[in-house]
């Protein structure tokens, strides 16, 4: 044999030989650096696991005396690592102060091979590199895990209010330079024009409104080609529902207006809140009392009878802190006007105009009867079929030529938008001279008539009558209707007139 290949063989056997009698408590460390990302705020787990094939036929049975030790190595070389949590064979811990309150492991998991770090919550200056020893059988394995942290910061800090202008930065530790920044908001990318502005790691929202709450999600390209993302939850402080909000009421009916905030102010550490309500009408404003109310985010306002008066623009103003915040609602009143006044003779031309105080524009109105008299038949929806001489059960004027008995009773005009039904108002239409039964109208004419034919012939044949009966007291000869009568004296006066007579003749 050569001395060269002597010298190699007798090399590589005191290798081996020195291999295989290691001292106990000899490190196998594991070479592979992981890399994890948290944001501020959030929780972190520093992955750290014991090798199923190391630990061969033992995996399922860990010895009592395992052990683990996480530290915090230094930024530099000159920097001594510090100790963060140790966790003994016999089960006593020791955690270092500044994160003694946001580091553990899990019980549960010591016996099954995790020895995981969790932190929570997770601090900017938490970044840096980690490393976990496990002592478990004479064996020594290590993790190195690489913590790097993002921030998200929010100005003015939260409760961010609607309509005030926000900002938004992300930002991380990684030491590469920053290439591009992108804004997701709930999963969609977010434009970076108009009310939104993307600067360097910040995106700016000039006029927040609440459909720019929810999820945000920053994501960030560095130069290395590293690309980290970050999430965060915007709250925005403002009002449920639309952000002009109409209420249409009946004229004489009751009206809730609407006042509701989109989160409680105790959700924000907040107990001090005042609503108050105002009317802007004729230039100036009717002011309603103040409610206080600081365990609920509603505070409408009840108005339990409006007319066209009450109508208009109402104003609820609730101080949240040391913020004051308003919103703006629309009360718009339903009227019915008739064209006729007080109850409706049958026959009449009759026209009921439903009208609006603040219309926006895109109502339509439709008419129908709720209720008819017993001799009608019922009648639904207005239609062109049942209407009969009506105009159209359509638009805001519902015209009857002709006022019958049927046509009494409750019409109802209803409101409609492209949300659906809005409102509605109520008119009961009283018709004088309706009776339980009537006659047909197409008979009306022809009893009239009758009646007046038969008035007639009753007074000829009372004329009649009476010449008769003038003509039966007359004398029998005609001659004599020419006489003139003359008095005829009494019978004793006639008896004394003829005793003078006889006397002036004796004499």
């Amino acid at each position: 044999m050569r001395p060269v290949t002597l010298v190699l063989f007798l090399t590589f056997t005191l290798l081996a030989f020195n291999a295989g009698h290691i001292l106990p408590g000899a490190a196998e460390v594991r070479s592979r650096k992981q890399k994890v990302w948290a944001r501020v705020g959030s929780s972190a787990v520093l992955p750290c696991y014991l090798s199923r094939k190391k630990m061969g036929k033992s995996w399922k049975h860990l010895p009592d005396k395992t052990s683990v030790l996480w530290k915090r190595l230094g930024r530099s070389t000159h920097q001594e690592p510090h100790i963060v949590l140790e966790v003994e064979g016999s089960g006593l811990r020791k955690t270092a102060l500044p994160m003694k309150p946001r580091v553990s492991v899990q019980d549960s998991a010591l016996r099954n091979g995790n020895f995981s770090l969790h932190i929570s919550p997770v601090r900017s200056e938490d970044a840096g590199l980690y490393e976990a020893q496990v002592v478990y059988n004479t064996k020594v394995q290590s993790c190195h895990v690489d913590l790097g942290v993002i921030t998200v910061t929010l100005s003015p800090p939260s409760p961010v209010v609607e309509n005030e202008p926000l900002l938004l930065r992300c930002n991380s530790s990684h030491h590469a330079s920053l290439v591009e920044t992108c804004w997701f908001h709930n999963g969609h990318l977010a434009p970076t024009s108009g009310t939104f502005c993307s600067s360097h790691g910040a995106l700016s929202i000039l006029r927040p409104a609440m459909s720019d709450a929810g999820s945000w999600r920053c994501q960030l390209r560095y130069s290395d080609n590293e690309i980290i993302s970050a999430m965060y939850n915007l709250q925005i402080l403002g009002f449920d529902g639309p952000a002009n909000p109409v209420v249409y009421a009946a004229a004489g009916s009751a009206a809730d207006l609407p006042c509701t905030l989109s989160y409680l102010p105790s959700a924000f550490g907040i107990n001090v809140v005042t609503a108050h309500w105002s009317h802007l009408a004729g230039g100036h404003m009717q002011d309603w009392g103040i409610a206080h109310n600081s365990s609920s985010r509603s505070f409408p306002l009840h108005l339990p009878a409006v007319g066209p008066g009450d109508a208009g623009q109402y104003r609820c103003a609730v101080s949240v802190g040391s913020r004051t915040i308003s919103r703006d609602v629309t009360l718009a009143v339903v009227t019915v006007t008739p064209n006729i006044q007080g109850p409706v003779s049958e026959g009449c031309h009759l026209l009921l105009t439903c009208s609006l105080t603040h219309p926006q524009g895109h109502e339509r109105f439709q008419w129908k009867q709720l209720d008819s008299p017993p001799t009608n038949s019922k009648l639904a929806v207005a239609t062109s079929h049942n209407l009969g001489g009506y105009r159209s059960q359509m638009g805001p004027t519902l015209e009857i030529r002709h006022v019958s008995q049927k046509d009494s009773g409750t019409w109802e005009c209803s409101v409609y938008g492209p949300e659906g039904r809005l409102g509605a108002v109520e008119y009961g239409l009283q018709i004088t001279g309706a009776q339980v039964s009537s006659p047909p109208t197409i008979f009306s004419g022809q009893v009239t008539f009758g009646l007046t034919l038969t008035f007639f012939l009753l007074l000829t044949v009372c004329v009649l009558a009476l010449a008769l009966q003038k003509r039966a007291r007359s004398p029998a000869f005609p001659a004599l209707d020419g006489m003139v009568a003359i008095t005829v004296p009494r019978k004793k006066e006639a008896e004394e007139n003829q005793k003078e007579k006889i006397q002036q003749t004796e004499c």
